[in-house]
């Protein structure tokens, strides 16, 4: 059939041009018959001279054609045959082994009867559904009697004799075992960089006696090389409280595996009554070179110590991942610090053309009060200051209405989309209450501005505001309006600080600190002095945090729905929406007063989403937690968001975590 189309093809279509030129010797015969029978004669001669000339061209393309098919088929077949690399042809539906050249049969160590084989049985584990799925090289290297392989393939439509289609899978295995052994030892060798550093060394050196220093220290010295020797490593001293630790990589997961246990055995150390060591470690890995690994050690063990220390981070060359950090963080601050960050916030504020302040998107009283105190700085240095809040979502209408209605307030809050617009290249942006760039009200505002200013007393998290060019982070401290006054003393008096504003501050303090029961220091009670002096009325501090009978309904329905998991913690869950967002962190807090519980968890759907609030007494770090969930907070505090699932399938996710979390 195909030879006949083809004959049609090469034949050059001549009859019509032929039957013309008879017409014309037939039309002459009246008028010249001896020139009408030279014509015709000379017609009939030519058809049958072109006729066999076209037979002999067309034979002579068809076998050409034949030889060139024939050559490629046999040139296919012995590559296919001869190929160095094994080759194995099969049906993917089925596992139906069709064909195998001489160097998969030595692979697969069968002589005969591979025909007979299932493709399961010849090669144990091989997944065949990248072919499936259009791909040409398996995602995964395929093992077969000790030898790891690369295996490319592709699919083809076949039909059998009774006209039945089916796929054909011819696949070629390219031999890897050197290279990725080669691989595994060079990963294995590559150096991993640790900084180890005593976070509470000048407590430790006040609690001991002259005499006992340096027998803790050397205490702490021994713990420390024996942990270390089952890297085989270095471990240098490198200052009075730091350490640096090189390894290589192979022995990083046998202290992954064991949980950094020397931040238990430090801690277990007792130098006084109440006084343990404790280590934070800062550890870089995955770098292309020592200086760079060097630098994610030091980024590690700042992030460590800014989630409140004894802990361990690990920066690889995507994120960080972090170990331990269950303890409770103990007060570690100095005026000093204070100080010097006040005088370089005021510099901050004088170069800049105008001051905006935002918090966390649904803002609460703690970053409201603590916008306002910014506001009080700015004005003392004639700056005008603007406040981005999104005030159809915030916590804190009642206390942005009392501001909005000063004179000094009027026009200072305004929506993201407002401060877009009027935002000048010149602008500081103060960035309060976060440290998290997809948390603020509006991360394109965070975006466009070249200098940002962050305050936050939150642990910090893998992800983080960067670059910024004033950085007051105090994860010890109760509250962001506590940094802020802190901050204020050393940049206004008393008397420059509206009645509102200090209010405001102390309104911050109140809620993060649950009316000064938790997270407080004696850092926490001179700020909350120093707003009493500046006008602060406790009275009308109350009053903000009274709320409505239907939030009180709602607050003692979430309650009525606890449920105690391992004994102390109490876990309730809403599937119904339209549950208050404060009611359901006030239900929290309230579920904290029962006897027994350390730890309490409100699960409920909002916004299209199923959101978490978490507190916890101290003993239970519930940051740690939620973090695992996407959340974050600080040790007592924290929150959590999860998309396009409901309640009950988070109760279940959080069930899981928190096993994990007390197997540790």
């Amino acid at each position: 059939m195909s030879n006949k189309k083809l004959s049609r093809l090469l034949e050059p279509n001549l009859k019509f041009y032929f039957a013309v030129m008879l017409l014309f010797a037939v039309a002459a015969i009246p008028v010249n018959w001896q020139l009408a029978l030279a014509e015709g004669t000379l017609t009939v001669l030519l058809y049958f001279y072109f006729r066999q000339s076209n037979q002999k061209r067309r034979q002579g393309v068809l076998q050409y054609i034949d030889s060139v098919t024939g050559s490629v088929d046999t040139a296919s077949k012995s590559t296919l045959i001869n190929s160095p690399l094994p080759t194995l042809v099969f049906r993917p539906d089925t596992g139906e082994i069709i064909w195998s050249n001489e160097s998969f049969l030595q692979l697969a160590g069968v002589r005969e009867h591979l025909f007979e084989m299932r493709l399961s049985e010849a090669v144990p584990d091989f997944q065949v559904q990248w072919l499936l799925s259009g791909k040409q090289e398996s995602p995964e290297r395929v093992e077969l009697n000790n030898h790891r392989f690369r295996v490319y393939g592709s699919l083809v439509r076949s039909r059998n004799r009774t006209g039945v289609q089916s796929l054909v899978a011819t696949t070629y295995w390219v031999e890897t075992t050197e290279a990725d052994h080669l691989r595994e030892v060079y990963e294995a060798s590559r150096p991993v960089a640790a900084i180890l550093m005593l976070d509470n060394y000048e407590d430790l050196m006040k609690a001991c006696e002259d005499t006992q220093r340096s027998a803790v220290l050397a205490q702490i010295d021994e713990k420390l090389q024996t942990w270390a020797n089952a890297g085989q490593g270095i471990l240098l001293k490198t200052d009075r409280n730091h350490y640096l630790f090189l390894f290589e990589e192979q022995y990083f997961q046998h202290f992954v595996d064991e949980k950094f246990s020397i931040l238990d055995t430090v801690r277990a150390i007792r130098v006084a009554e109440n006084i343990h060591p404790t280590l934070s470690i800062g550890i870089g890995k995955d770098s292309p070179s020592i200086p760079e690994l060097y630098k994610n050690a030091k980024l590690s063990l700042e992030m460590a110590l800014s989630r409140g220390g004894d802990q361990a981070v690990v920066r690889n060359q995507v994120d960080f991942a972090f170990y331990g950090g269950r303890t409770k963080a103990t007060e570690k601050r100095t005026k000093v610090k204070s100080r010097v960050m006040a005088n370089a916030f005021r510099e901050l504020i004088a170069d800049a053309g105008e001051v905006y302040i935002m918090g966390h998107s649904f803002a609460d009283m703690d970053a409201v009060g603590a916008a306002a105190g910014i506001c009080c700085a700015a004005r003392k240095r004639g700056k005008q200051a603007r406040i981005v809040i999104d005030r159809e979502h915030t916590a804190a209408e009642t206390l942005i209405a009392r501001l909005d209605a000063l004179p000094e307030y009027s026009g200072v809050f305004l929506t993201p989309a407002e401060a877009f617009l009027q935002m000048r290249a010149d602008t500081l942006l103060v960035v309060v209450d976060t440290n998290r760039p997809d948390m603020v009200e509006n991360p394109q505002l965070l975006e466009s501005c070249n200098r940002v200013a962050v305050i936050d007393h939150h642990r910090r998290a893998a992800t983080y505001i960067e670059n910024a060019a004033f950085n007051f982070h105090e994860p010890y401290a109760s509250s962001a309006s506590e940094l802020v006054t802190e901050l204020l003393q050393y940049l206004v008096e008393p008397t420059d600080l509206l009645r509102e504003e200090a209010g405001a501050l102390l309104a911050g303090i109140v809620l993060d600190t649950k009316h000064f029961t938790q997270r407080t220091g004696g850092r926490t009670f001179e700020a909350a002095a120093f707003l009493r002096r500046s006008g602060a009325d406790t009275a009308e501090v109350q009053r903000l945090f009274q709320g409505d009978l239907k939030d009180m309904v709602t607050k003692y329905d979430i309650i009525r729905r606890a449920e105690m998991y391992r004994s102390n913690i109490a876990v309730s869950v809403v599937e119904e929406p339209g549950v208050d967002r404060v009611a359901a962190a006030q239900a929290a807090d309230d579920l904290l007063t029962l006897k027994g519980v350390q730890a309490s968890f409100v699960v409920y759907a909002a916004e299209g989403a199923v959101l978490m609030s978490a507190r916890s007494l101290g003993e239970i770090n519930v940051q740690v937690i939620l973090e695992a969930l996407g959340g974050g907070g600080n040790s007592t505090t924290a929150g959590a968001r999860i998309e396009d699932t409901d309640p009950e399938s988070v109760r279940q996710q959080l069930i899981g975590v928190l096993d994990a979390y007390f197997e540790k």
